[in-house]
């Protein structure tokens, strides 16, 4: 054997090596899920989009739909009530989805959308060339659409095409002092936005209970919470939910809604899984009025602690001792994995108490300390956030503007 067959190996190679073992143990504890996409019916987005940019309103020409979100708030300001209701009605799908836009209009718009999508997937599910796998698929999304034409829903943004992107608007969000965003993670589409089994694993279900633990925290306190399933994420866990690619993008969007919202709320998010790493990639980028951070059942925010993040917010984390989110490995080599764990001590965020919570999805369901904390995260009541067993400091600077319960003794569930 020569010097060289025993010299070490090249730095990058080593890194190569690792990120192999990344994807092996990713594998092996998480499975590797070969979902198909699933795809629904491609809508003609660009179609919508170009007949948005060749129309006008009172001979003015229409903003991109790329604008930061002041800029459409501040075009569609200066239109009448009627010039607004005729763009949505001329353009639901591109007005429905404007971040910026006033809210009755984006809600009337994806109700026009909604319509003009439930006819077209009739119009689908009664051809008889379908196969039998996409009629159950039209059928199903003929009952989602349906459901989400309900009088009482409304409906922040919404689009058909592939797995669909939808949000929707629990409370007054026009006139809330305090907007909480639900951020979720794999496997979120226009199909699994709520689930009847299972019901606080789905984003409208991870919603509605976080609103009514709100107002039960503070009754006297207007909020609103959405449930934000309006960015593409990963289809089972592989390689897209080891990679940031599609938190990215999703990143990107979260920005547009934080910075479009109306009014001058304060707004938390909450960030389920995948979500977390959506959330942490937008952390840098997030306006002001973001003010707390919190992530449940996280594989990483792509960052070595919170001061990484580059926010102003405040960051908590949360893990239940029986989530296997904590059997992923914690680094992040060559883009694959997510980076620190968010709930060691050295990462930096405020450990609370997820007592209650089973495993990785319990998270939102009532009764447990994961949703009690962050109901009162989200109404600013820190004063009745339980730490997480032996770390005591996770309200330390904040106002205690609420009574403070007894820690949760025994095997520490963070």
């Amino acid at each position: 054997m020569t010097s060289s067959d025993t010299a070490p190996l090249p730095h990058a190679l080593w890194r190569v090596l690792l990120a192999l073992v990344v994807v092996v143990v990713l594998v092996m504890t998480t499975g590797w899920t070969a979902v198909g996409r699933g795809d629904g019916p491609q809508e003609p987005r660009e179609a919508a989009m170009a007949a948005w940019r060749h129309d006008r309103i009172a001979y003015r020409t229409l903003p991109d739909p790329d604008e930061r979100p002041a800029a459409i708030s501040a075009f569609f300001g200066a239109l009448t009530q009627r010039q607004q209701d005729r763009l949505a009605l001329r353009h639901p799908y591109v007005v429905g989805n404007l971040d910026g836009a006033p809210l009755p209009v984006r809600y009337r718009a994806n109700r026009i959308a909604l319509r003009a999508a439930l006819d077209d997937e009739r119009d689908r599910a009664g051809d008889r060339r379908l196969s039998d796998d996409g009629h159950r698929q039209a059928v199903r999304r003929m009952h989602r659409f349906a459901a989400l034409l309900r009088p009482d829903r409304q409906i922040l943004a919404f689009d058909p095409a592939g797995r669909g992107r939808v949000a929707e608007v629990f409370g007054d969000l026009g006139r809330a002092e305090r907007v909480s965003v639900v951020v979720p993670g794999v496997d979120t589409n226009l199909l699994t936005f709520q689930k009847s089994a299972l019901k606080y694993t789905a984003p409208v279900g991870m919603a509605t209970s976080l609103y009514q633990a709100e107002r039960e925290t503070s009754p006297s306190t207007r909020t609103a919470v959405i449930a934000w399933a309006d960015y593409a994420s990963p289809a089972g866990v592989g390689m897209d939910a080891a990679t940031g690619r599609l938190a990215a993008t999703g990143a990107d969007r979260l920005v547009d809604l934080t910075e479009g919202l109306p009014g001058s709320s304060e707004v938390a998010l909450f960030c389920h899984s995948y979500g977390s790493v959506v959330c942490g990639v937008a952390a840098h980028k997030l306006p002001k009025r973001v003010t707390d951070v919190a992530v449940a059942g996280s594989p990483g925010m792509r960052a070595d602690n919170v001061a990484g993040l580059g926010t102003g917010a405040r960051v908590w984390a949360a893990r239940d001792a029986d989530d296997w989110i904590a059997d992923v490995p914690y680094l992040e080599v060559g883009g694959l994995g997510h980076g620190a764990d968010p709930v060691a001590p050295e990462f930096g965020a405020r450990l609370v108490s997820s007592h209650g919570a089973a495993g990785h999805a319990g998270y939102f369901v009532p009764g447990t300390d994961s949703l009690r904390n962050f109901a009162g995260i989200g109404v600013g009541a820190y004063g009745s956030v339980r730490c997480a067993a032996g770390q005591d400091g996770c309200r330390d600077g904040l106002p205690l503007d609420e009574p403070v319960s007894g820690e949760i003794s025994g095997t520490a569930k963070v």
